[in-house]
């Protein structure tokens, strides 16, 4: 914050409710009085236009009357004012006007009273333009180095530059690649337009390059229309500033060399005429508007800039001079003679305050107001501060922070039953076998206070599904208990990433400042058991991929793990089989063995058809899992990791530890990789070739129509044959596309179970060389660098 404020000469509010912006200001003698006195003239997106004369008796007064010269409504909204030579034949200053659709030139005149008071003053309409297209803004100036007058040019919303010579149009250019318009201004040293355009560079386009172009109405032309109706379009120089432009002012003063300002966003650009950056400055707040307006030494040039802080800072090239408070935020500046006092600075905001002012040195201090002193009772204040140590010594000694409320508003528990359905809920399954088991898993929620809303969504990994995963409770009073229950199955032939459900309940709870409820979140996860998706088999003496976990305790009969009696019960009665004569080899495998032998060797078969194998050394503390499929490893390596932490936690041995000292098989990871990028890149390229034949399907059967249309007969040279071909070209792909989105995610999943290898083994695993990888939970595309 400035300590000086901007000293008030005069000032006014236009309007009521009236909106004005950047190009609603113009400082001029309108009405050619000779004097060398500047009138204020703006105008409003209301459609009002307003001349001022401002002559206050004493500094600081507010407008009278007599200062508002004239007053008009315009009907349409102006967008934008400017005086300049825009007349032919006279070299007076006359006032043009741009709307969204028309552009007005008129002549300001008045007439001498009796009395100050007594002078009228009016408006002429000298000439007007309709424009075909919606206008933005305009510039003006000796385009083409015309001597006497100004011509005017007006940039379009879809980037189409209008050049009218006073009463007549002459051509119109659109800008290459315009999106939005931005500021344009007029450099008469270069004869060259500048703007920024949307790609946020600014960029120079000579008048004569303009002129010879090709016209607009004709730019959809073919090439060679193109090159016969004129030259191309081209940029004379640009220059990426790499945000967007507010402003654009071009000055030439006799102690600097004409440069081009440029306001963007967050920094303040100085260029040289052939787009060179003369010096930059990055801004501290967001501008608003700016004004270069003079040169005071050697080289340099002194700009105004106001920002929306209402401030108005005073640079010379970069240094920061002057720095003053203002009544409100600028949207336009203009520096100018008034009443005979150069240097008035008028400033104007969106909401229609106008002020003319100057840099006073007159400091407006701040004066704290005096704080009635009490008596302080240092009796009560010792013991108040006893109390707060007391209470700060007993919550560290505690380690935590009490918590301000319960958080058993809501108890969710989950059970999984221990056995499978008597009956499968296994529907549409997608599994070779016939037989998929399914399991209950119920939940239950008991609530202490009233709750609104409360809805219970379950989430397994998949192919996993739920029969249902989606209930709704009220809970109208306190002490409620509602249970629900819901089957899961193994929907599709391929291995989940894991096993573990969640069970995810979202309530509002109600409090005196919040009726309508808070919203809470509460979760509860469980986990389903191996023999889902899991059953045993004959182990396998050799396989392609082996995995080998060391642990520092001594080794732990697979059966103890694995129960041998309940492993098989349930499998087998899930395939609707009983422990007989079928499949004796794996009844002698398993149940024969006492629950004193030490069973060294496990198998395991997917539901989906792949085979792992569980190996436990007899001598060393280490187990391998081995299997002819490489993403097969993980669920079982992790199955083992969770049964040995359970099973040494229940004999009280807090200091287990498992570890990997062998390498990762990065050629097999990669390899997985690929294989997805290679279905991804198939399955858009399928996509680009079913775009291209339907677009050639559409054209023959165009070609058809119009040959069946024809009085005429004519032969069909092939075009039914070309339709047939073309229509099974057109079958196919969907077909195959359909495949390929079937099978992704079970290509994803291939790509998270090896993946989540690294996860579990994080703790030994301390760097791969030549892999970074991006895990995703959600079955994300890994990306790897080598």
């Amino acid at each position: 914050m400035s300590l000086f404020k901007a000293r008030d000469w005069w000032s006014t509010v236009l309007g009521e409710k009236e909106e004005f912006d950047q190009g609603c200001l113009c400082l001029a003698d309108v009405d050619n009085s000779g004097n060398g006195q500047d009138k204020i003239i703006v105008g409003s997106f209301m459609g009002y236009l307003r001349i001022f004369n401002p002559h206050p008796v004493k500094t600081g007064d507010e407008a009278q009357a007599e200062d508002l010269l004239l007053e008009v409504h315009l009907r349409d909204p102006i967008l934008q004012v400017e005086v300049g030579k825009f007349v032919s034949g006279t070299e007076m200053l006359h006032l043009a006007v741009l709307h969204s659709r028309k552009l007005c030139v008129y002549a300001v005149s008045g007439t001498l009273g009796n009395v100050e008071h007594g002078n009228q003053y009016q408006i002429t309409l000298m000439y007007e333009h309709n424009l075909q297209r919606t206008a933005c803004n305009m510039t003006y100036g000796s385009f083409g180095g015309v001597k006497g007058r100004d011509l005017i040019c007006i940039q379009s919303v879809d980037g189409m530059l209008m050049v009218f010579e006073q009463e007549s149009f002459a051509f119109g250019r659109f800008l290459p690649g315009s999106l939005l318009p931005g500021p344009l201004a007029y450099s008469s040293r270069t004869d060259s337009f500048i703007t920024v355009s949307s790609c946020r560079q600014v960029e120079s386009y000579k008048y004569q390059v303009l002129a010879f172009a090709t016209d607009a109405d004709k730019r959809q032309e073919t090439e060679h229309q193109k090159l016969g109706s004129g030259k191309r379009l081209t940029v004379d120089w640009t220059l990426n500033i790499g945000e967007q432009a507010l402003d654009i002012r071009i000055v030439s003063f006799h102690q600097s060399a004409s440069s081009v300002f440029v306001l963007g966003e967050r920094n303040f650009f100085c260029l040289k005429d052939n787009g060179q950056i003369r010096f930059m400055k990055k801004l501290d707040c967001s501008p608003s508007s700016f004004l270069p307006y003079c040169s005071v030494s050697e080289g340099t040039v002194n700009t105004l800039i106001g920002n929306h802080k209402s401030m108005l800072h005073i640079y010379q090239d970069v240094a920061l001079k002057w720095a003053t408070q203002l009544p409100h935020i600028p949207v336009a500046l203009r520096v100018g003679c008034l009443h005979d006092l150069k240097g008035v600075i008028v400033t104007l905001s969106d909401d229609g305050h106008l002020q003319c002012s100057y840099l006073g040195t007159d400091p407006s201090l701040f004066q704290a107001p005096i704080i009635e002193s009490r008596e302080l009772n240092y009796d009560e204040l010792d013991v108040e501060l006893k109390e707060l140590q007391k209470v700060i010594k007993d919550f560290k000694s505690q380690g935590i922070w009490p918590m301000t409320e319960k958080e058993d508003d809501l108890e969710v528990s989950a059970i999984v039953s221990p056995n499978f359905d008597s009956v499968s809920q296994a529907t549409d399954v997608e599994v070779g076998s016939d037989l998929v088991p399914s399991i209950t898993v119920k939940v239950t929620l008991k609530n202490r206070v009233v709750l609104q809303k409360a809805k219970l969504s379950v989430y397994v990994q998949p192919p996993l599904v739920l029969t249902c995963d989606q209930f709704i409770f009220e809970f109208i009073e306190p002490e409620m208990t509602s249970t629900v229950a819901f089957s899961v199955y193994l929907k599709r032939n391929y291995t989940p990433s894991e096993l573990e459900g969640n069970a995810v309940v979202s309530y509002s709870k109600s409090t005196d400042r919040n009726p309508d409820g808070i919203p809470r979140v509460i979760q509860c996860k469980f986990r389903l058991p191996l023999t889902l998706i899991c059953l045993p088999d004959q182990p396998s003496k050799s396989a392609v991929h082996k995995l080998t976990i060391d642990t520092n305790k001594s080794p732990v009969s697979l059966l103890s793990l694995f129960p041998g009696k309940s492993w098989l019960r349930e499998s087998f009665s899930a395939l609707g089989l009983a422990c007989g004569s079928t499949h004796s080899g794996l009844v002698s495998g398993f149940a024969n063995q006492s629950d004193d032998d030490q069973v060294n060797v496990m198998g395991f078969r997917f539901i989906g058809g792949s085979q792992v194998t569980l190996l436990a050394s007899k001598t060393s503390q280490r187990y391998r899992i081995q299997s002819e499929q490489f993403e097969d490893l993980w669920l079982i390596t992790n199955e083992l990791i969770l049964r040995l932490k359970e099973y040494f936690g229940k004999q009280g041995i807090k200091d287990f530890s498992c570890s990997f000292s062998g390498c990762m098989p990065l050629q097999e990871y990669f390899e997985l990789i690929d294989h997805h990028f290679e279905l991804r890149i198939n399955g858009e390229k399928l996509e680009e070739l079913l775009s291209e034949r339907a677009v050639q399907f559409r054209a023959i059967q165009r070609r058809l129509l119009t040959r069946f249309k024809d009085k005429t007969p004519a032969p069909l040279q092939h075009l039914d044959t070309l339709l047939d071909g073309t229509y099974k070209q057109v079958i196919y792909p969907p077909a195959y596309c359909r495949y390929q989105t079937a099978a992704s995610p079970q290509d994803s999943l291939v790509l998270l179970l090896p993946t989540s290898l690294p996860l579990i083994l994080k703790g030994q695993i301390r760097y791969c060389p030549g892999i970074f990888l991006l895990l995703s939970k959600r079955r994300n595309l890994l990306l790897y660098n080598t």
